[in-house]
């Protein structure tokens, strides 16, 4: 059994940004457990065209800049290849192909096992693997008896695959809003949703949110509750609408039903549908903490602002309202990361 004084499960964002701040808090030796071949966390996973909501000066992990023009928008493939020569900058022992199967506490400290058998020792374990394994699928009535296809965003790469057919894509968010525009080109599109769209201006008065949120204030602890019931909105600065307008890309209320051929709207009209895209986000998901004692009944963590509430010496980085608005983006879990090692420094020494 390996010993370490940290360890980090995943070597996306959120893990990187820890391990980048480990030492600093007490942690000597860090080690990282990707279950991945490489880094860079869900990026690569994610569709070709992504492009980030936040310019690259408000996209920076702990210690190193993102590179280029601080007022641009980088893509997933420069999100990639920032994270991994991030990587390769830290003093932590990344492993990858190390998938976490469970994490049990053993006396006053953490036994950690990975699927191949192999086995770690820490005093303190951050789950800093994210949910984006985890795609929400809501129940779709019919869906057994449709014909078509039936995919989450997760699994939506490019629109080339779709040219001809004719799709729905569920959701109101950032995410459904791209697809649906680069859809637009190849196929009928329409974005279906329970309510109109929340368009946010990305650069009001001049400035970009993320300007506006930082030095408001607004992203920070305090109002994190209200901000959980904010609707979903998409940030654009103007080309995404443009483009459903240019594409006819239309907005309706979301269909009742899946049918055979298709689907019926919520007015009762039936339409032959090749495929749904669901753009409907991820879910928080830790199979490897069952039997952790701080997952709840619905195996969701029970943590404070990231520290477990139920067992001492375990943190968590990189969900969503972890602690703030940002808690979930590049530019939020540096911030979190070092709440969290702190405490668990204090708890641990």
């Amino acid at each position: 059994m390996e010993h370490a004084d940290l360890i980090v499960i995943g070597a996306g964002q959120s893990g990187l940004a820890t391990a980048a701040l480990a030492p600093r808090h007490g942690f000597a030796r860090t080690l990282v457990l990707e279950a991945d071949e490489a880094l860079g966390g869900a990026w690569p996973r994610y569709y070709d065209s992504l492009t980030l909501f936040s310019p690259a000066r408000y996209s920076s992990l702990p210690g190193m800049r993102f590179p280029g023009d601080g007022d641009r928008y980088p893509t997933r493939d420069e999100v990639v290849d920032y994270l991994r020569a991030y990587a390769h900058g830290l003093t932590a022992d990344i492993r990858t192909s190390a998938m976490v199967v469970s994490v049990i506490r053993e006396g006053d400290a953490w036994s950690v096992r990975a699927q191949d058998g192999r086995e770690f020792a820490a005093r303190a374990v951050i789950a800093a693997s994210g949910d984006y394994g985890s795609p929400y699928v809501p129940d779709l009535s019919g869906r057994a008896e449709f014909a078509g296809r039936v995919l989450h965003a997760a699994d939506y790469r490019t629109p080339g695959a779709f040219a001809g057919q004719r799709v729905v894509v569920v959701g109101g968010g950032n995410s459904a809003v791209q697809i649906a525009a680069e859809l637009g080109e190849v196929a009928a599109t329409t974005l279906a949703t329970r309510r109109p769209i929340g368009w946010l201006p990305q650069r009001p008065l001049g400035r970009d949110l993320h300007w506006w949120l930082r030095h408001t204030r607004l992203d920070i602890a305090p109002i994190r509750r209200l901000l959980e019931k904010v609707p979903v909105s998409a940030l654009d600065d103007g080309r995404y609408r443009a483009a459903l307008n240019r594409y006819h890309v239309d907005r309706r209320e979301m269909f009742s039903r899946l049918t055979a051929e298709g689907i019926v709207w919520a007015d009762g009209t039936k339409e032959a549908v090749d495929t749904v895209i669901l753009a409907t986000g991820y879910r928080p998901s830790f199979p490897y903490l069952t039997g952790s004692g701080v997952l709840d009944a619905d195996g969701r963590p029970q943590h404070h602002g990231g520290i477990a509430t139920t067992v001492p010496g375990l943190g968590f980085v990189g969900m969503e309202f972890q602690r703030s608005f940002s808690s979930k983006t590049l530019r939020g879990v540096g911030r979190d990361a070092a709440h969290v090692l702190d405490r668990l420094r204090r708890q641990t020494r």
